[in-house]
């Protein structure tokens, strides 16, 4: 992993949640699904958001970004937020 990654774990899937400056004040997050579901290979999820100002919120975007992508493979909707 390089500095910007960090392993996020949710419901047993196991996530690389990263952040790329793109700009001087912008921070595109990327998410990149390891394993934890059946039959499922790495992969990366599609980018679903335009750059944040800082870091910090593109990291917590890339993060509710795997929690939806785990709801939505297991029918457990987002009400668990």
């Amino acid at each position: 992993m390089n500095p910007n990654d960090a392993r996020f774990i949710y419901r047993g899937c196991s996530f690389i949640c990263s952040v790329e400056q793109v700009a001087p004040d912008l921070f595109q997050p990327h998410v990149k699904y390891e394993h934890g579901l059946p039959n499922l290979q790495q992969m990366a999820l599609p980018d679903d958001a335009e750059p944040y100002g800082s870091a910090a919120e593109a990291h917590r975007h890339a993060q509710q970004q795997a929690v939806r992508w785990v709801h939505d493979r297991t029918g457990d909707g987002q009400g668990q937020f």
